[in-house]
């Protein structure tokens, strides 16, 4: 009998016993978030100063901590506030990418004993390579709680002989995930960056820098 599992409920030892996913141990398996990351342009740390208050950066990190202490917030607030003005910095929301929201993914088990259902909160995409898989979660919630759901979401990619990378948020902390193809899927993940950390979010935004650039879409500065 096939168990439909929602993706939010599936767990790291499911997608491993079911789906032969596996941890990277190899340090060097995942530098793309610590390695070659771009400098920052004059303009995007002038953006993220925090010298003037109307600045990006400050904004981000002010919104955040303001609303953040009257009610914690939910997963719309979160890519509404901290996501989406990073996104735009990164140049995400410019040509050849797009962005979509609530794809619907379905992945089965090889011997379809699991069915694994659920909607990727936000995919930023070029035609049909996946650059970005980008899972929010409530502020309230420790941002590993979205590694397994965004680890199902990769697994379902459109191009599995190429790397696909993801992006968990919870408001205050970021982690990157990379996920590849070999004989078995493996993948590796970022330490969590946060936001109360001014050097960390500018090395968020390095590394979206950095992810647009592997694939050749982003401009040379």
């Amino acid at each position: 009998m096939v168990q439909a599992i929602p993706a939010r409920d599936i767990s790291l030892y499911e997608l491993e016993e079911k789906f032969g996913l596996q941890l990277a141990t190899d340090t060097n398996f995942f530098t793309e978030w610590t390695e070659n990351l771009p400098t920052l342009t004059d303009s995007e740390k002038q953006a993220m100063s925090n010298d003037k208050p109307l600045r990006v950066y400050a904004r981000v990190k002010s919104n955040y901590l303001n609303l953040n202490k009257h009610r914690l917030m939910s997963e719309e607030a979160v890519k509404m506030v901290v996501l989406s003005p990073l996104l735009d910095l990164a140049g995400f929301y410019q040509p050849p990418f797009e962005i979509e929201t609530e794809t619907s993914v379905e992945i089965s088990a090889e011997d379809e004993s699991i069915i694994v259902k659920g909607n990727i909160d936000v995919l930023v995409i070029q035609k049909r390579f996946w650059v970005l898989v980008i899972e929010s979660k409530s502020s309230k919630f420790d941002v590993m709680t979205a590694l397994p759901q965004a680890l199902a979401y990769m697994l379902d990619r459109p191009n599995p002989a190429k790397a696909t990378f993801g992006l968990l948020i919870n408001g205050r902390e970021f982690v990157f995930i990379k996920l590849i193809q070999q004989e078995h899927p493996w993948y590796a993940r970022s330490y969590a960056l946060s936001i109360e950390r001014d050097s960390e979010l500018h090395q968020v935004l390095s590394i979206l820098k950095r992810l647009g650039e592997l694939i050749g879409l982003l401009p040379p500065e």
